[in-house]
């Protein structure tokens, strides 16, 4: 049976400040979970302190981003090793907001997680279909497109599948639970066509998750997790989301 994984990604939110007092507050909301897997992903330069107030908790600490070269002359960007080095043990790639404003490809990202993974470093892989996407029918071809892409070469091994409908992405949208849940057997099924062991990757939902919603989703059995955004920024609420997960 697969654990499930609920991961926050709190993009541009929080200076160093905040996440200690946000994760003073989180940890003894979460403390008696041990059924569910549970990641905090803050900004870069929060990555320190959260590291430090996380240790022997039950909170692993990731990263937004990583490059896709060890090190040299690429200003503003951040390499695996730092990424260890401040206490990551996960790094989040692909992000749809990654590749709409900075115009990350497949490719790019089958370098950073390639690179990613060669450090050790387990990789949580976003992939997701525009509402136009979706409204003329192409989903299932467009998140083909970024599996094969974005996986090229690579094996399954400390790979996390994110599925995040652009269009439920700070929308207040959600997919219906069937919905997602459909998505996410297509992408399980895909998996399992072109790699081993997909039986055993986690596949996370992503787009508008709440603690209202999050105990449908999770009773759908394709679906392993949530990655969070909007709704994990205050503790109590990505506590309550953590929650609604335990005991799948």
């Amino acid at each position: 049976m697969r654990k499930p994984f609920m991961a926050a990604n709190w993009k541009m939110n929080k200076t160093s400040r905040e996440t200690e007092e946000f994760i003073n507050t989180f940890i003894p909301l979460v403390r008696d979970i041990s059924d569910v897997d549970i990641l905090i992903a803050p900004t870069f330069i929060s990555l320190e302190t959260a590291s430090r107030l996380l240790k022997s908790s039950n909170v692993l600490l990731g990263a937004q981003n990583v490059y896709h070269e060890e090190s040299g002359a690429y200003t503003g960007e951040i390499s695996p090793d730092m990424l260890i080095a401040a206490g990551c043990s996960h790094v989040i790639i692909g992000h749809s907001e990654r590749r709409e404003y900075f115009s990350e490809t497949d490719e790019v990202v089958n370098r950073k997680i390639k690179l990613a993974r060669s450090k050790g470093l387990e990789v949580i892989l976003c992939i997701g279909e525009s509402l136009e996407e979706r409204e003329s029918n192409r989903t299932f071809d467009v998140l083909s497109g970024q599996l094969s892409g974005s996986l090229a070469d690579l094996s399954l091994d400390g790979i996390t599948i994110a599925y995040e409908p652009i269009w439920a992405i700070g929308t207040g949208k959600t997919a219906t639970d069937e919905q997602a849940n459909e998505t996410h057997a297509f992408i399980r099924e895909w998996l399992g066509k072109h790699r081993e062991n997909a039986d055993r990757v986690r596949i996370q939902y992503g787009g508008s998750v709440k603690p209202e919603n999050i105990e449908g989703l999770m009773s759908q059995p394709e679906i392993d997790g949530a990655l969070v955004g909007g709704a994990s920024l205050k503790p109590d609420s990505f506590a309550k989301i953590a929650a609604g997960a335990s005991g799948k």
